[in-house]
């Protein structure tokens, strides 16, 4: 028997319109029935031959993250068109942020199953995916590691930024300062009024290190993106010329048969993990590149990615870590300049969409030149990964907090759990004058975990209490179960595992109860005896969450924790190839 040699089709597999062809119980009649329906569109004969490019439009008028979509769409037809190869765009799911209720982190899996059943259903030879807003990328990918076609991520880029008062403004760090203020009472409405005109200055995702932005930096760096990929704004000619190429490289993917499983490695995902520690990424990187992996048959260590952010400094100066925004960084050069000074840490022979090596891609990009968004090596902004993982009786399985973006004096600390029970409770509570709380106390959120919520949403990053607030607190301690956007900022320990709807301590944590915090120790505990606390789970059983019918009770049923990426269990691959990073 004779294999395929690598990156090499097999010939003799169905290809373009004979792909998938619909179930009639004649193959020859399946063929001339879906020739006869594509030509009503005025294909000819010469154009159904060429090989199929799916283009994914997750266009919505709910979603002005891709609010470029048709331009891209466009220039990605004309990439292909000019590389021989016939596009052909269809709809999926389209998610933003702020426009998904629950939580747009509750539908990631259901757009990954429509992008993989699609992909899988309809001809196409390769795929080019176009997603920006924080859950569509990771959903594309997720679905496309289980399709396994070859696959090209294109980014829908960032907004610009605006300006309030003389003062550069941009999404959505920004948003969550100005929106601290009103809160503390140092600005008016009229004055958040008027900023709310000027956070978001035009379509595109947000223009800080927020989840879009680390999720486009990691697609480039796990090799799915064509080389400067991530940093383009999305309102830039560099943009609409970064789609012609991905729409070309399409093409020439297909016909090597370059596949996603060639690409997705444990050494792409190692180097993915090391840039999300060196640009100060969200803390969802974590949970959605665990959900990536999972597709292809690998699990993070997450001991080892601590370990790994020990010797990864934070390189990229933007917000929220640092001072800069992303078209900034586009500016500087990109991820080709961070990925410079990651050099040596890199596996440099992990493959690109281009079918050459990061490696070699690295060299193609030449030497750099002065700027002073991304640092030197020797002179981080902040000397460890932006992540750090923690573990104690409060979280077994463990959790994280983003420490460069927390406050140096409150990552070894000791206080007293101001416990809310739900986002309910917090909300009816927080504000109240009479709330017993104090700065140096702890606020403990639970149930807003994968099944608590249901779909752990953003909701990590509780507010300081009103009176606290207006006293001029900035900063507190705050756990939880959930998870807090990457625009935001503060010391706040995030995906606690097991999660409290499923019986996890943090379900037995009171108001009261002590816990110490030390990041420099990686340990969250809640001071309280083992006896103690296993007296308390059998005294209070918790029931786990459920739902009668639909999406709920599929995601209620299947969804996993943290840990293993939020994804149901049945999307997960069903072989284990081991663990990365293989540190």
């Amino acid at each position: 028997m004779t294999s395929t040699p690598k990156n090499k089709p097999d010939t003799a597999a169905p290809k373009g319109m004979n792909k998938g062809l619909t179930s009639y119980g004649d193959a020859g009649f399946s063929l001339f029935l879906r020739k006869a329906f594509i030509k009503g569109a005025g294909y000819t004969d010469k154009a159904l031959d060429r090989p199929v490019i799916g283009i994914t439009n997750t266009g919505s008028s709910y979603n002005p993250c891709h609010g470029n979509m048709p331009q891209l769409i466009e220039a990605v037809k004309r990439g292909i068109l000019m590389a021989g190869g016939l596009p052909m765009d269809f709809p999926t799911i389209s998610i933003h942020e702020s426009f998904a209720a629950p939580t747009s982190m509750y539908l990631r899996n259901l757009m990954s199953m429509d992008t993989e059943e699609m992909l899988l259903a309809q001809p196409m030879d390769a795929v080019v995916l176009i997603g920006g807003c924080d859950k569509t990328v990771p959903a594309q990918l997720m679905g496309a590691a289980s399709a396994n076609l070859p696959a090209i991520q294109l980014i829908t880029g960032s907004m610009l930024t605006g300006s309030h008062r003389s003062e550069r403004v941009g999404a959505c760090t920004d948003c969550r300062r100005y929106w601290a203020k009103f809160r503390a009472g140092e600005i008016d409405a009229a004055q958040k009024d008027e900023v709310n005109h000027q956070l978001v200055a035009s379509v595109g995702t947000c223009s800080v290190m927020g989840t879009a932005s680390t999720m486009a930096c990691i697609a480039e760096a796990l090799g799915m993106t064509v080389p400067g990929g991530a940093s383009p704004p999305a309102v830039t000619a560099d943009r609409i010329r970064i789609a012609e190429e991905t729409g070309a490289r399409a093409v020439q993917m297909a016909l090597d048969g370059l596949t996603i499983d060639k690409i997705l490695t444990a050494d792409a995902f190692e180097n993915a993990l090391r840039v999300l520690l060196a640009i100060g990424g969200s803390t969802n990187g974590i949970v959605h590149l665990a959900a990536i992996a999972g597709r292809v048959g690998l699990d993070i260590d997450l001991p080892a990615l601590d370990r790994m952010g020990r010797d990864t400094p934070v390189l990229l100066d933007l917000k929220p870590s640092g001072e800069h925004y992303m078209e900034n960084f586009h500016d500087a050069g990109g991820m080709a300049t961070l990925l410079r000074e990651l050099k040596p840490l890199l596996k440099l022979d992990a493959m690109t969409v281009t079918g050459r090596t990061l490696g070699e891609e690295l060299e193609a990009q030449g030497p750099g030149f002065k700027q002073d968004v991304v640092r030197p090596f020797n002179q981080p902004i902040y000397p460890q990964g932006a992540i750090a993982v923690l573990y104690g009786n409060l979280a077994p399985g463990g959790a994280i907090i983003k420490q460069s973006a927390a406050d140096a004096k409150l990552m070894e600390h000791e206080g007293r759990a101001v416990v809310f029970e739900n986002a309910a409770d917090l909300a009816a509570r927080v504000d109240l004058a009479d709330l017993d709380v104090k700065a140096d106390d702890i606020l403990v959120l639970k149930n807003i975990g994968p099944k608590g919520a249901p779909g752990m949403p953003e909701a990590g990053y509780l507010p300081i209490p009103m009176k606290l607030a207006r006293a001029g607190v900035k900063d507190m301690v705050r756990i939880s179960d959930g998870r807090m956007s990457g625009t935001g900022y503060g010391t706040i320990v995030l995906h606690v595992t097991p999660e409290s709807a499923m019986g996890g301590p943090l379900a037995h944590v009171k108001n009261g109860d002590r816990i110490r915090l030390s990041v420099s120790k990686r340990e969250i505990s809640l001071l309280v005896s083992a006896e103690e606390l296993a007296q308390r789970s059998k005294d209070n059983p918790i029931p786990e969450p459920s739902a009668t019918r639909g999406y709920r009770k599929l995601f209620l049923q299947t969804v996993t924790q943290a840990d293993k990426g939020v994804d149901f269990d049945f999307l997960r691959s069903a072989q284990t190839k081991g663990k990365t990073p293989a540190l």
